[in-house]
């Protein structure tokens, strides 16, 4: 067997300054920053993997302290259990509805107990907060996961992210108060911006986390042929038939952990595996319960006294042999070339994205489209229509991708809208093909998922993220949602064979338009399929499947079923697997499913129109029937003896490392400005309820625009507050408070001191612009059409009245909306294009410009 392993960065300890040095200090006696430990221990045996994640904190301060942390998690792993350790205590969380959850926590805290609480945000972004950690005290909090390794091209991958990366928040600031301790302001794009975005510490900080790794990696019969750590130093040991993979010693939080197993062409083979649900046992329920009483765990199993009817399965499908069919194509390749692309991201994405030009023959057609704050395309190529793939084409894109640097912010929406319209008039006869190359890290993941939602399923989306700390979590979600495959760059040495994966996914697939069926007495429940919408089969990429099925009464040991699996191969012909069914005890089998049924419905959550109090409702029964963490619930472990009289405690948010290959950003609690170079503006005595839209509230685009005109330097936009310590923290506002009864709409409330009047602006000599329609004004305009659009029986007259009206406004709405609303005049203005398609692109651009409804952070 063969080891590589990647590089150790050394890190030197900074001189400490004298004991008393106080919060201002880069260090004190005790240090300032609670995180102090991350141990990380995964079980992998063949496919399937457990991890266990210890964070330990310390209160370095004379007074009780809550600590916060924003962190990552595999985003495909279910979070299955959380325990907190302090005292000689061990107290189980509980997964709640996230509003419940919270409640109980801030009631422990304010009574002076140990609690903590664990939320997803994001899948694999996570907020944990412990409470009431007494001065000089160590608190551990040990989260279990369980999942599966995605296995393509013959190897299997363990990735454990360790940094949530900063990301670009688009949109316009919320009124009100932070929802989170984060450091970006909450936008109508992000209203949680304030969750997902920790402070960042400043080169050259002494490593503040004790990070510790090992991963145990049991064949389980498999023909294990390499262990690869690509970014990090390990060591390998063999103990009992099991090769143990840890981490060397000093390295950082600020990078992916990424471990491939070379496990070879017999690792996955084409199998359906079913587990069968416990059932109920009031005995065993008793225990349980008296487990959990007494602190030990009380985590749900799946034993019991009889195995029940109802049960989970997992369908591992292998893909047929090439035919060597090949059908035309029509690919739009997307590249985003914001400033956190800079460096060897960038390099490697304009490798990747000539690469896939490459690929390309006479018989496709395509478009390159590069984008920050701005869309642009090739020179001397269409920038309206495809262009078919000829020799001179593709050396003009390529040419132009060579030039590409990177700059700006990170407006995906744009061109991602852009790309599917120019794919959407593809015929029946040609794949259409998206292919998105970027580091992901955007805020907006649930607003561009809903606004994308009606394009995806004509679509097939592939998703290419390169970076140290790259955003798996929204670069799957996008290409689930799009019947595509994502693939993960962490390195440049990573690049050739992530592209020649590339290669194969964007070509003809083997098999499409995939069915299950139930036989043999099993019966699939439908709507429980995980992805719900089934990707085609690829050259090396098994699909995997899980859902929920009912097979009658019959007893354990018997025959369970079998799936039959049809689709349409590549040469036209029926395509057609028949795979039998084998019984196993898994309890993890049933979690598995449950994460990506979750997954699902909350990604249809965000794009629904109607009926979301049902999937949150049927979210929230899922993540509690099967202990799984989702973003309705939350892990909450509370204690019973209260050790903090008055429940006052000091509140500090951890910092955490800038990933690993970015470039430092400026210091600064103003980063949009200051990065942009402009002057900060004068400080406002308190925030103020959202204005209507003035010149002075640019959007973010804008700011670069007229900074970039005026010679600043190109950089992006991403919200980062670097911190050199940790100061104390002001407890959190209180909600803000409603408008006092009669005052007028954008006024300040009772008790808030009323903005300062903006300065007159000195009339010029020539004629006065039109004045910007507020948002309330934007607001019932689009109210008003989306209820005619929905009403009507002949929408091309609607359609029609909506252009006349569109028209004269133009000039009136935000800068941000321009681009978009002149797409839509020319969408409503091209008779070739259908009214359902027409009517489409109006609702999405009316939808926009609805005033964002501020909703309570658990609810979104």
């Amino acid at each position: 067997m063969t080891v590589r392993t990647g590089a150790v960065d050394v890190v030197e300890e900074a001189p400490r300054p004298e004991p008393d040095g106080g919060l201002g200090a880069l260090r004190t006696e005790r240090g300032n920053l609670p995180l102090e430990l991350v141990e990380v221990r995964a079980a992998v045996v063949g496919l399937a993997v457990r991890t266990e994640v210890a964070q330990g904190f310390r209160n370095p301060y004379d007074e009780p302290l809550e600590a916060t942390y924003i962190f990552p998690l595999p985003d495909r792993a279910a979070v299955t259990r959380l325990r907190m350790e302090a005292a000689d205590r061990v107290v189980e969380g509980v997964v709640k509805e996230r509003e419940t959850a919270r409640a109980d926590y801030d009631q422990a805290i304010a009574e002076g107990r140990r609690a903590s609480i664990a939320e997803e945000e994001r899948p694999g972004v996570f907020t944990l907060r412990v409470g009431n950690i007494m001065p000089g005290e160590r608190v551990v909090v040990r989260t279990t996961l369980s999942g599966r390794l995605p296995y393509e091209d013959g190897q299997a991958t363990f990735r454990f992210p360790l940094v949530v990366a900063p990301r670009y928040i688009p949109g316009g600031a919320l009124p009100g108060d932070a929802v989170g301790d984060g450091t970006a302001a909450d936008t109508d794009r992000v209203p949680d911006a304030s969750r997902i975005s920790p402070p960042v510490l400043l080169p050259g900080f002494p490593n503040p986390v004790r990070l510790s790794i090992e991963v145990a990696v049991d064949a389980a019969g498999l023909p294990l042929g390499g262990l690869t750590s690509s970014l990090h130093g390990v060591s390998v040991a063999e103990d009992g038939g099991r090769h143990v993979v840890r981490l060397d010693p000093g390295a950082r939080c600020d990078r992916d952990f990424v471990l491939r197993l070379g496990y070879g062409g017999q690792a996955a083979a084409t199998s359906l595996v079913v587990a069968r649900d416990a059932m109920k046992d009031p005995e065993r329920d008793a225990e349980r319960d008296a487990e959990r009483d007494a602190g030990r765990d009380a985590v749900r199993d799946a034993r019991g006294s009889a195995h029940a009817a109802d049960g989970t399965f997992l369908l591992t499908v292998l893909p047929p042999e090439p035919t060597g069919a090949v059908r035309p194509r029509d690919v739009v390749l997307v590249l985003d070339r914001s400033g956190s692309m800079s460096g060897w991201k960038m390099t490697a994405a304009r490798r990747a994205a000539a690469r896939i030009v490459d690929t390309l023959t006479a018989a496709d057609r395509f478009a390159v489209l590069t984008f920050d704050h701005e869309v642009t395309t090739p020179p001397d190529l269409p920038d309206d229509v495809l262009a078919s793939a000829t020799d001179r084409h593709r050396f003009r894109a390529v040419q132009h991708l060579a030039a590409v640097e990177a700059r700006g912010g990170t407006e995906m929406a744009h061109p991602l809208r852009r790309a599917a319209d120019l794919l959407r008039g593809a015929g029946g006869e040609r794949d259409r093909v998206l292919v998105l190359v970027t580091d992901g890290q955007v805020g907006d993941e649930d607003a561009l998922l809903s606004d994308l939602s009606a394009s995806l399923a004509e679509l097939r989306v592939h998703t290419v993220g390169i970076d140290t700390a790259v955003n798996a979590g929204f670069l799957r979600r996008l290409a689930t949602a799009g019947g595509g495959h994502c693939e993960l760059v962490e390195s440049e040495d990573r690049l050739d064979d992530a592209m020649d994966a590339v290669h194969h996914r964007i070509g003809t697939p083997l098999v499409t338009g995939l069915r299950l069926t139930g036989g043999d007495g099993l019966a699939l429940d439908r709507d429980s399929v995980t992805p719900s919408r089934l990707p085609d089969l690829f050259v090396g990429a098994p699909l995997v499947v899980a859902g929920r099925f009912t097979a009658g009464s019959a007893p354990k040991g018997s025959a369970p079923g079998a799936i039959t699996v049809t689709g349409t191969a590549a040469d036209g012909s029926a395509w057609t697997r028949q795979v039998a069914a084998v019984e196993a005890d898994d309890a993890d089998l049933a979690r598995f499913w449950a994460r990506g049924r979750i997954r699902d419905l909350e990604d249809r959550y965000v794009s629904a129109s109607h009926g979301r109090d049902d999937l949150e409702k049927t979210i929230v029964d899922t993540s509690v029937r099967f202990n799984v963490l989702s973003r309705f619930t939350a892990f909450v472990a509370v204690d019973t003896v209260v050790v903090n009289e008055g429940g006052e405690v000091k509140r500090v948010t951890q910092p955490v490392d800038l990933p690993a290959g970015w470039e430092p950003r400026q210091d600064t609690a103003m980063p949009l400005m200051s990065m942009l170079g402009a002057p900060p503006p004068a400080p406002v005595a308190a925030p103020a309820p959202m204005a209507p839209v003035s010149p002075m509230a640019e959007s973010a685009p804008k700011m670069a625009k007229r900074a970039r005109r005026q010679d600043a330097p190109d950089m992006d936009t991403y919200s980062v507050r670097s911190v050199r310590a940790v100061a104390p923290k002001p407890a959190p506002r209180a909600p803000m408070p409603p408008a006092a009864p009669g005052s007028a709409p954008g006024s300040a409330p009772a008790g808030r001191p009323a903005p300062a009047a903006e300065p007159e602006t000195p009339r010029s000599a020539g004629p006065r612009p039109p004045a910007p329609l507020t948002a309330d004004e934007l607001d019932a305009f689009a109210a008003t059409w989306l209820d005619r659009l929905a009403a009507a029986d002949e929408p091309e007259k609607v359609l029609a009245d909506l252009l006349r009206a569109l028209r004269p406004i133009i000039v009136r709405v935000p800068a941000d909306r321009t681009a978009a609303l002149s797409t839509l005049i020319s969408t409503l203005e091209t008779e070739e294009t259908d009214a359902a398609t027409r009517a489409e692109a109006a609702a999405g651009f009316l939808k926009s410009l609805r005033k964002p409804q501020r909703r309570p952070f658990w609810k979104r």
